[in-house]
């Protein structure tokens, strides 16, 4: 006799079903508000957002795909829209003659205080308002090792790729 198809118990399954449905809602809404307030996708918004959280405001562009977990071919092109608009700079890395680096402008920076603050609006209205503190410190808590165990063996466009002479 064959063994059982896997399954979820019902715990489980309306536990997937509820985090699909949260996480599509926020994201229409969020690329709603990027869309209109600056004129983003979701994706250029993640970018501008690791480079102006950088220190130096500048990232490997194969850091930033698997960062945002994005394609390279992708973010290479999500990066050329932004770089037309003026709101970051693509320059060969100075330690890898294949690597390409990429900057946050000054216009770049401007575009992120412009959305900001209905972003962080949009968040505490629809996510974080029916939440207690306790609940967003559980949630984050719940979380963290799902998200530290999907990091641990990333789909094929996140996976870091591997360096001239490692094994």
């Amino acid at each position: 006799m064959a063994d059982p198809a896997p399954s979820l118990d019902p715990v489980q399954l309306g536990a997937y079903f509820d985090l699909i449905e949260v996480t599509s809602l926020l994201r229409h809404a969020v690329e709603q508000q990027l869309r209109e307030a600056g004129g983003l996708s979701y994706v250029q918004f993640q970018l501008l957002a690791r480079l102006g959280d950088s220190p130096t405001g500048s990232s490997r562009m194969t850091d930033l795909a698997d960062g945002v977990v994005y394609s390279r071919s992708g973010l290479t092109y999500q990066a050329g829209l932004l770089e037309k608009a003026g709101l970051v700079v693509r320059t060969p890395s100075p330690d890898d003659e294949r690597g390409i680096t990429v900057t946050i402008t000054d216009a770049g920076r401007a575009v992120l205080t412009a959305v900001f603050p209905g972003h962080i609006a949009l968040l505490q209205d629809l996510f974080f308002a029916p939440l207690s503190r306790e609940d967003i410190a559980a949630l984050a808590d719940l979380l963290a090792p799902v998200r530290a165990h999907m990091r641990s063996a990333p789909p094929r466009s996140a996976a870091p790729r591997r360096r001239t002479g490692d094994a």
